[in-house]
C-alpha cells in the first residue's frame, strides 16, 4: 500500500520532531483506532526520518504540565471523543434491517473473525488491482508486532487492557494465553474480553485479583508463521485503613461504592493564577448517570501526585454537576500541579492543570519572597531541625539569611529562635520541652527587608521517638548551575522549557525558572515553588511577545547561579498537524455519485491547512477505501462510481505542513439515491463573522443541487443551545448568502440552519451549525474609515485583537471575497490590515467585512456610505493638494547681544522645503547683518537681524513652497511695538556687554534664616581668581567677618539682630581688570516691611507661651521668641481690647522677648491677655488668662517684691573705702576707713578674728557723722595680724565686710597678698598720730552700680573680680580735697588690695554686742535683690 506512505509523506520533513515518540505512545494511537495501513505507514515514515538529528528526549509536558500541553501529533488519529465501537454507530443510525444485518456481522465476527480479516483482504486487493497499483502487501507474509505487549502493574480490583498490533498477509488470528493457557472468556463471563478491530487486538481483565498475576501472551498465526508477544501482569493489594495513598492508587471498593457511577467531565479547570493571601478555587462540572443526590462520585484531588486531605487550608466539595477544590489562603506551598480523579463504573477519569502562586506585595520594598516548604525532621525529646526551600530572587537583593521562629499549639506568640540569619536552609531548633508541641515558620533576609513569614509548619510534638525523618544528604554548598537551556513552542501563551542537569547536584531541591522580554533587563519569575523535573511549560505569556529564558537550581544553601541563556523564542502554538474535520453531509446524488462537504478543523495546528483526504466504505462492511489521492483543498468533493441504493460512510483527513491529521469520525450513513425532488438540497459550509454581545453575521454556500428552479432565497432559522425548537430570523427570503443577526443575549449560546427556497419552496435545512457564543472576543476592533495623512488615499482598517504567524486578513464586499481587483489593493502590517481604494467613487460603496484567519473568529466589518465617501474625498484633496500648515506665524523675540529673531514653526516641513523672507516689499537673503535657516525636523524657519536699529521698522514676510503646499505669514512691526522690541534689544546688548566681565548672574536679595539672621545675598558670575568683591552701606564699605568667597559663585552679608537702624542702600560691588559691576538694594519702605514681615514669621513660629513674671513695680507678661524687635506687627490685648503703652501698661521688649507690664495692678486688670504677632499672611497669638487664683497669686508675689525692694533700697551697707587685704610694717600705723550708708543710719562693728574690737589707745574705733567708719591702730605689731571685719547693719539689714591684715617686721621680705587684688591699689594707712577727719563731702546716695547685681548668687564674690576702689590718683570721695590722704608718703611698705564695695564675711560672724545681731558669716542679707527674675521657660 504504498500509496498510504506517498500520502502521509507530503511533508515528511516536518515530521522530524515527531518521530522520537516511544513504544507507549504508539501503542496509545493504536488503541484509539488505528488501521493498520495507516500504522504501518506511520511506521516507514518513522524510518525514513530516524537517521536525521532528532533529540531522544522530545519535550513530553503531558505527565508535568497537563493544562495544556505539548503533545506529538498524531497520524490519521481517531478523535478521543470516537469510542464507539463503528457497528453501534452504525447500528444505531441505521433502520431496522440495517440492524439486523449488523447483529448477524457481529456474530460472523465473533465466531469466524479469521473469515471477515480474509475477506476485508481479498476486497482491498480486489480494489488496488482494478487502480493497477502494485503493492508489497500483495505478497504473502508472516505476522509481526507493530505493538507489542507492555507489562503493568495494577491495583486490586480495578480494570487492566493489554493491546498490540500485528500485521501479516493474510491478516493473522491472534490468541490470547495467561501462563501458556488459552484465556476462555465464557470460562469466567464478565472477567475478560476479547476484542480485535483494525488489526489493534486487546485482552481486558475487568476485575483484577492478585491471582490474575501472571505472564500473558498473545500469539498471531497466519499461513505464512506465527510470532507471540509477552507481558507480564502484577497485581497489589490497595493501600490499608490510616496508609497515605498515592496518586495511581485505587481505594477499595465496597458493592454499594459510588465509583459503580458514570461520570463525564464537561468543563475543566485552566491552568490558573493566584497571590500569596488570597484564595482560588478550582471547579470541575460533570455529567453523573444515575446522578443520585446522597451517593455523589468518589473524588480525589492530588498536588504533584501527593493526596490532598480536607482541612482549613483545602476544602473539597462534590454535588450538583460540579467537584471543587477551595484554596482559602494561598501560599507558594500550594504550587504545584493538581489532578482531579473521578471513579468510575469503567475505572477513572482524570484531568490536571498547574495552579502558580505568586509572591504577595512585600512589606518593604526590595523584601524578599517568603520560603516555603517548613517541615521538620530529627525530632527528640528537645531538639528538631527544620528546614525549608528558599524563595526564588530576581530582581531583589540576595538573601543574606533567614529567621526561624516557633510557636506553641494553641497560642498565637511566635518567638525568634536565632539571635542572627542563618545562611542556610535549616537550623537545629533547642530547648523544645518534652510533650509539648510546636509549629514554625520562616523569614529570609536581605539588605532591603525581613520577608513575609512562611507558612507555618505542620505541628510537631518533642517527644523521645525511636525513629523520625531524618533530613538527607551531607554535601555542603549550593548545586552547579545547570546546563543547556531549550525552549520550544507550546500553545498561543505557553512555552517549553526544558534544561540540562546540574554537573554538582548536591542534594537538589528542584529549580526555579526565570523569564524575560527581549529587549528588556527586567527578569520575572515563571515559578514560586522549587519545581523537581527537567522540563517546565510557562503559561500566561503574551501572544506574539518574544522571550528568553534561565534557569537556578536549589538545595538548602540556597540558589546555584544562573544558566546560560536560551535562545530566543516567539511565543506561537507549536506545529502540530490539524484537528480532525467535522459535519460531513450531502450535498447532491446523482445515483452514482455523491456530492458531500465538511467543516474545517477547529484547529489548524500553527500551519495552513493545503489538503483533505476522503474515505468511504459500504455501511455494511468494515474496510475503507480512499476517494482522493491527490489532496483536495477545497471542503467540498464528488465521490463518484458508487451503488445506487447502497448505503456510504465517508470520513475525512485533514493535513497541513506538520503531516496528516486525525480523521474526522465517521458520517451517518448515507444512501447512494438519487435527488428528483423540486425543491433545492441543503445550503452549506455555515460560519459566523463578527460575534457580537448583541449580533452576529452568519455566512453560508449555496446548496448544490437546485430543484426543478433555480434558488430565489434563503430562510435562516436558529435557536438556543440545547433547544430543538428553531424559529425563523426572516420572514421574507433574502437573495443573498449572509445575514446579520441581532437582538441576541450576551453569553447565550445559539445554534444556527439555512434552508434554499426556489418556486418549488423551502428546501432541506443545513446541517446544524456549532453552537456559537453572543460575546465579543476580549479587545474586538471595529474597521476604521480614514484617509492617509500623507498619500490622501483612502483607507479601510482593522487592527486585530489577536494574531498569529500564519493569520491573513480577507477582505470582502458584501461578503463577497475581493481577491485580486484593480480598485482596491491590501496590506498588513502587525496586527492592523488596511484596505486602500485606487480611485474611490460610487461604485465603491457598499459593506466591507474582514476576517483574520488562524485566529478565534477576529473579524469587523464596515458600511461606506455616499456621505462618508465624499468627506474623505474632501479631506483626500486638501491632502493631494495641500497647504503648509503653521504651528505659529511669523512671531520675533529678543536674543542675546540685541539680536533679533523673527520665526514661524509648520507643522511638518520636508527636505525639499523652499522660502523666501520680504521686508518693507524687499526680499532679505542671508549674508552680512542678516542669518536666514531652517530645521526640518522642528518645521523652524528663522532670520536673525544682528544689528537692529530705527531702520528695522516695518512688514516682514515669509512665503514657504514645500512641494505642491504653499504657505505666506507676515508680522508688522512699527509704532510702540518697534520703541519696545528696539528697547528690549538695546538692554540685552547692554546686558551682554555686562557679562562679558564679572557679573552678578542674580542681583542682591534678602533672606531670613532660621535663627532671625536677615541675609543680603547674590550669585556671581564669570569670576576670577583676582576678581575683588566689596560690601557697602550708604557708600560705607562694610568689611564681614567672613570675606566673600566669589568662586563659590554665592556671597552673602549677614545682618543680626535687624532693626529700623539697618536702613539704608546697600551695595555689592564685583570687580576685576575686565570690569565692573553693582548690584544694590534699598532698604527701606515695602523691603523694609517685607523683611519685618520674614522676621516675624519665624519669630512668631517660635514663640513660646506667655510666662508671668512678677517684678517690684507690678506684673509683667512675657512672651519668649528666637528674635524680637519694636519693629514687628506687636499687638497687646486685653478681653479683645488692644492695649497702647502708658504708664500704666508698659510694652517694651529684649531681642529674646516681648512683654508687656501692668504697673500697680488693681482688679479692674484681671482678663485673657493676648499677644498677636503678625507678618503679613498670617498671625501668631498667645494667650494668657489673668484671673483667679492666678492673678492672686502674682498679685501676693507682686506685693512681696515691692516691700523687699524697698528694704533692699535703705539697708545698712559698707559704699567703700576698704581693701581686701593690708601687708603692714610694724611699728606703723594702720588706718581702715570705709563710707556706710542706711535709712535709718545704721549701727557699726568691728571685729578681729571673730572678737569684737574695743575702742583703746591702741585700737581707736571712729564713726563720724553717721557715714564715716574707722579703725586706727597705733604702732602695730604683729600680734596685730589677723583678720578684721566690720558689720553695718540697720532695721532692713546689713552688710559684713572683711580685712586680712598682714605685719611683717623691719627687715623681712614682704609677704604676699593671699587674695590676688590690682596691685596697682595702695590703701589709706593714716599714722596713729594722724586721725582721720570727718569729710565736709555730703554723703554720696548710693546708685545702682554700687548695688549688688541681681544674678550673683554666691555671698562671696569671685577674687578675680576687680574692686571699684578708685586707683591713687583718683581722689577719694571721703576726704576733702585740701586733706592729707590717710596713706602717708612715709609708709609705702602698706600694700593693701581693693575691695569690692559689698564684700560678704566669708568666716562666721560672732555675736555683736550690739542690738542688731550680725548676720552669719557667709550668709545672703535678707533683702531679695530689687529685680529677681524667674526661671526663664523653655524656648519653642
Amino acid at each position: 500500500m504504498l500509496y498510504i506512505v506517498r500520502r502521509a509523506s507530503i511533508h515528511g520533513v516536518e515530521g522530524e520532531q515527531h518521530s522520537s515518540c516511544d513504544t507507549s505512545a504508539s501503542a496509545s494511537r493504536a488503541a484509539s483506532g488505528w488501521s493498520a495501513t495507516a500504522l504501518r505507514s506511520f511506521n516507514l515514515l518513522g524510518k525514513s526520518v530516524s537517521q536525521k538529528s532528532v533529540s531522544p528526549e522530545q519535550p513530553q509536558a503531558s505527565e508535568a504540565m497537563a493544562q495544556p500541553a505539548y503533545t506529538v501529533p498524531a497520524f490519521r488519529e481517531r478523535s478521543e471523543d470516537d469510542s464507539t465501537p463503528e457497528y453501534q454507530r452504525v447500528s444505531a443510525n441505521v433502520g431496522k434491517g440495517l440492524a439486523v444485518i449488523q447483529q448477524e456481522l457481529h456474530r460472523m465476527r465473533m465466531v469466524t473473525k479469521a473469515q471477515v480479516e480474509n475477506i476485508a483482504i481479498q476486497n482491498e486487493v480486489k480494489d488496488r488491482m482494478s487502480r493497477k497499483y502494485v503493492s508489497s502487501d500483495d505478497m504473502g507474509k508472516m505476522p509481526d508486532f507493530l505493538v507489542a505487549l507492555r507489562p503493568h502493574t495494577v491495583w486490586e480490583k480495578t480494570p487492566v487492557k493489554l493491546f498490540c498490533t500485528v500485521h501479516g498477509s493474510p491478516m493473522p488470528i491472534v490468541k490470547w494465553y495467561k501462563g501458556g493457557v488459552p484465556v476462555d472468556p465464557l470460562g469466567a463471563p464478565g472477567k475478560y474480553k476479547i476484542e480485535s478491530k483494525y488489526g489493534v487486538h486487546s485482552l481486558i481483565i475487568s476485575r483484577c485479583v492478585v491471582s490474575d498475576t501472571a505472564e500473558y501472551s498473545a500469539v498471531a498465526t497466519n499461513q505464512h508463521g506465527t510470532a507471540t508477544s509477552k507481558a507480564t501482569i502484577i497485581v497489589k493489594r490497595a493501600a490499608g485503613a490510616g496508609e497515605p495513598c498515592h496518586l495511581g492508587l485505587v481505594p477499595h471498593l465496597t458493592a454499594i461504592h459510588p465509583s459503580k457511577l458514570e461520570v463525564s467531565l464537561l468543563d475543566h479547570f485552566p491552568v490558573s493564577f493566584g497571590v500569596e493571601g488570597g484564595s482560588i478555587s478550582l471547579v470541575c462540572n460533570m455529567v453523573v448517570v444515575p446522578d443520585l443526590p446522597n451517593v455523589p462520585p468518589l473524588v480525589h484531588w492530588y498536588r504533584d501526585d501527593k493526596l490532598l486531605k480536607a482541612g482549613k487550608l483545602a476544602a473539597m466539595s462534590v454535588g450538583g454537576g460540579a467537584a471543587r477544590l477551595t484554596l482559602p489562603s494561598l501560599a507558594k506551598d500550594d504550587e504545584g500541579l493538581y489532578t482531579l480523579r473521578i471513579f468510575t463504573k469503567e475505572g477513572t477519569v482524570d484531568h490536571s492543570a498547574y495552579l502558580f502562586v505568586s509572591d504577595a506585595a512585600p512589606t518593604t520594598a526590595g523584601a524578599p519572597g517568603a520560603p516555603m516548604s517548613v517541615k521538620a525532621y530529627d525530632v527528640n525529646s528537645d531538639f528538631v531541625l527544620v528546614a525549608w526551600k528558599p524563595p526564588n530572587t530576581v530582581n531583589e537583593a540576595a538573601i543574606t539569611g533567614y529567621f526561624v521562629d516557633r510557636c506553641e499549639s494553641g497560642s498565637d506568640t511566635w518567638v525568634q529562635c536565632n539571635d542572627s540569619p542563618v545562611k542556610v536552609c535549616k537550623y537545629p531548633v533547642q530547648g523544645l520541652k518534652l510533650g509539648h508541641s510546636y509549629h514554625f515558620r520562616v523569614r529570609a533576609v536581605n539588605s532591603a527587608g525581613i520577608s513575609r513569614p512562611s507558612r507555618k509548619s505542620d505541628q510537631v510534638t518533642a517527644i523521645d521517638a525511636a525513629e523520625n525523618e531524618r533530613l538527607q544528604g551531607t554535601d555542603e554548598g549550593v548545586p552547579s548551575a545547570p546546563g543547556q537551556v531549550a525552549v520550544s513552542r507550546n500553545t498561543k501563551s505557553s512555552v517549553f522549557v526544558q534544561w540540562d542537569s546540574p554537573k554538582h547536584l548536591k542534594n537538589l531541591m528542584g529549580y526555579y525558572i526565570d523569564g524575560r522580554v527581549v529587549g528588556s533587563k527586567e527578569w520575572f519569575p515563571c515559578n514560586h515553588k522549587p519545581f523537581k523535573h527537567n522540563r517546565f511549560v510557562v503559561h500566561g505569556l503574551v501572544p506574539g511577545e518574544t522571550y528568553a529564558f534561565r534557569v537556578q537550581a536549589v538545595n538548602v544553601f540556597g540558589l546555584s547561579e544562573e544558566s546560560e541563556e536560551s535562545s530566543p523564542i516567539t511565543v506561537e502554538p507549536a506545529l502540530s498537524t490539524p484537528s480532525a474535520p467535522f459535519g460531513i453531509t450531502m450535498l447532491s446524488c446523482d445515483g452514482s455519485s455523491m456530492t458531500v462537504a465538511w467543516k474545517k478543523p477547529k484547529t489548524c495546528g500553527g500551519s495552513k491547512v493545503n489538503a483533505y483526504y476522503v474515505d468511504k466504505r459500504d455501511a455494511d462492511t468494515l474496510a475503507w477505501k480512499e476517494v482522493n489521492l491527490q489532496g483536495v483543498t477545497e471542503r467540498i468533493c464528488k465521490v463518484e462510481n458508487l451503488t445506487e441504493g447502497t448505503f456510504y460512510e465517508f470520513k475525512v483527513t485533514a493535513a497541513n505542513m506538520a503531516g496528516v491529521g486525525v480523521p474526522s469520525a465517521p458520517s451517518l450513513p448515507m444512501k447512494c439515491e438519487a435527488w428528483t425532488m423540486d425543491t433545492p438540497g441543503p445550503a452549506y459550509d455555515l460560519s459566523f463573522s463578527e460575534v457580537r454581545s448583541h449580533s452576529l453575521v452568519l455566512l453560508w454556500k449555496a446548496p448544490v443541487y437546485t430543484g426543478a428552479s433555480a434558488v430565489s432565497g434563503y430562510i435562516v432559522e436558529m435557536a438556543k443551545k440545547g433547544s430543538k425548537d428553531f424559529v425563523a430570523v426572516n420572514e421574507e427570503a433574502v437573495s443573498h448568502r449572509y445575514m446579520q443577526v441581532s437582538g441576541l443575549e450576551e453569553g447565550q449560546s445559539y445554534v444556527f440552519k439555512v434552508r434554499a427556497v426556489n418556486d418549488s419552496g423551502p428546501g432541506k435545512g443545513s446541517l446544524v451549525s456549532e453552537p456559537v457564543c453572543a460575546k465579543a472576543l476580549p479587545g474586538t476592533q471595529e474597521i476604521v474609515a480614514g484617509v492617509d495623512g500623507d498619500t490622501g488615499d483612502i483607507f479601510l482598517s482593522l487592527e486585530a485583537c489577536e494574531i498569529s504567524e500564519t493569520s491573513q486578513f480577507v477582505w470582502s464586499k458584501n461578503y463577497s471575497p475581493i481577491g485580486e481587483c484593480p480598485r482596491v489593493s491590501t496590506s498588513a502590517k502587525g496586527r492592523t490590515g488596511r484596505l486602500t481604494f485606487t480611485n474611490p467613487d460610487k461604485d465603491d460603496l457598499g459593506r466591507y467585512s474582514v476576517s483574520v484567519t488562524d485566529t478565534d473568529g477576529v473579524s469587523s466589518s464596515h458600511t461606506l456610505t455616499e456621505d462618508a465617501l465624499n468627506t474623505m474625498l474632501e479631506l483626500s484633496y486638501a491632502i493631494r493638494h495641500p497647504v503648509v500648515p503653521l504651528k505659529h506665524g511669523l512671531n520675533y523675540e529678543i536674543l542675546e547681544k540685541g539680536h533679533v529673531r523673527f520665526w514661524l514653526q509648520a507643522v511638518k516641513l520636508s527636505s525639499a522645503v523652499s522660502y523666501r523672507f520680504i521686508v518693507n516689499d524687499k526680499e532679505v537673503t542671508s549674508g552680512e547683518g542678516h542669518k536666514i535657516s531652517h530645521d526640518v525636523a522642528s518645521g523652524v524657519i528663522q532670520m536673525t537681524v544682528e544689528s537692529f536699529t530705527r531702520a528695522n521698522e516695518g512688514t516682514y514676510t515669509v512665503q514657504i513652497t514645500d512641494g505642491k503646499a504653499k504657505a505666506q505669514s507676515s508680522l508688522v512691526l512699527v509704532g510702540d511695538v518697534f520703541k519696545a522690541a528696539l528697547k528690549e534689544a538695546e538692554f540685552q546688548r547692554k546686558e551682554h556687554i555686562r557679562k562679558q566681565g564679572p557679573h552678578f548672574s542674580e542681583y542682591l536679595y534678602f533672606t531670613v534664616t532660621e535663627d532671625c539672621t536677615v541675609l543680603l545675598c547674590c550669585k556671581v558670575a564669570n569670576v576670577k581668581k583676582e576678581t575683588s568683591f566689596h560690601w557697602y552701606k550708604e557708600d560705607d564699605e562694610i568689611v564681614p567677618e567672613t570675606p566673600p568667597n566669589v568662586a563659590s559663585g554665592a556671597c552673602a552679608l549677614p545682618i543680626p539682630n535687624f532693626s529700623r537702624k539697618e536702613q539704608g542702600v546697600f551695595k555689592a560691588v564685583l570687580s576685576d581688570d575686565r570690569g565692573k559691576d553693582t548690584s544694590a538694594i534699598d532698604i527701606s519702605g515695602q523691603v523694609f516691611d517685607d523683611i519685618i514681615n520674614a522676621l516675624a514669621q519665624v519669630a512668631g513660629a517660635s514663640a513660646s507661651d506667655l510666662v508671668l513674671q512678677c517684678t517690684p513695680e507690678g506684673i509683667r507678661l512675657q512672651c519668649y521668641m528666637k528674635y524680637y524687635t519694636e519693629e514687628m506687627k506687636t499687638v497687646w490685648k486685653h478681653k479683645e481690647s488692644k492695649i497702647a503703652s502708658s504708664e500704666k501698661m508698659r510694652i517694651g521688649g529684649t531681642s529674646e522677648m516681648a512683654w508687656m507690664q501692668i504697673c500697680d495692678p488693681s482688679d479692674k486688670e484681671k482678663g485673657s491677655y493676648t499677644i498677636e504677632i503678625s507678618d503679613g499672611v498670617q498671625t501668631h497669638s498667645r494667650t494668657f488668662d489673668l484671673s483667679g487664683q492666678a492673678y492672686t497669686d502674682a498679685y501676693d508675689e507682686y506685693l512681696r517684691l515691692k516691700a523687699a525692694a524697698f528694704a533692699e533700697k535703705n539697708r545698712g551697707r559698707v559704699v567703700g573705702g576698704l581693701p581686701d587685704v593690708v601687708t603692714i610694717m610694724e611699728q606703723k600705723s594702720l588706718s581702715l576707713t570705709c563710707t556706710v550708708w542706711g535709712d535709718p543710719t545704721p549701727e557699726v562693728t568691728w571685729f578681729k578674728n571673730e572678737q569684737e574690737v574695743a575702742s583703746t589707745e591702741h585700737t581707736k574705733v571712729m564713726f563720724d557723722g553717721g557715714k564715716f567708719a574707722s579703725l586706727v591702730i597705733n604702732q602695730v605689731t604683729p600680734e596685730d595680724s589677723g583678720k578684721y571685719s566690720i558689720n553695718v547693719r540697720n532695721k532692713y539689714g546689713g552688710e559684713f565686710v572683711e580685712i586680712t591684715v598682714s605685719v611683717y617686721r623691719h627687715g623681712d621680705p614682704i609677704p604676699e597678698a593671699k587674695l590676688g587684688q590690682a596691685k596697682s591699689a595702695t590703701p589709706a594707712v593714716t599714722p596713729a598720730s594722724t586721725p582721720v577727719p570727718p569729710s565736709k563731702t555730703p554723703t554720696p546716695t548710693p546708685s545702682k552700680s554700687q548695688t549688688p547685681a541681681p544674678s550673683v548668687k554666691s555671698p562671696t564674690p569671685a577674687p578675680s573680680v576687680k574692686s571699684p576702689t578708685p586707683a591713687p590718683s583718683v581722689k577719694s570721695p571721703t576726704p576733702a580735697p585740701s586733706v592729707k590722704s590717710p596713706t602717708p608718703a612715709s609708709t609705702p611698705a602698706s600694700t593693701p588690695a581693693p575691695k569690692s564695695p559689698t564684700p560678704t564675711p566669708k568666716s562666721p560672724t560672732p555675736t555683736p554686742k550690739s542690738p542688731t545681731p550680725t548676720p552669719p558669716r557667709g550668709v545672703k542679707s535678707p533683702t531679695p535683690p530689687r529685680f529677681m527674675k524667674s526661671p526663664t521657660p523653655p524656648r519653642k
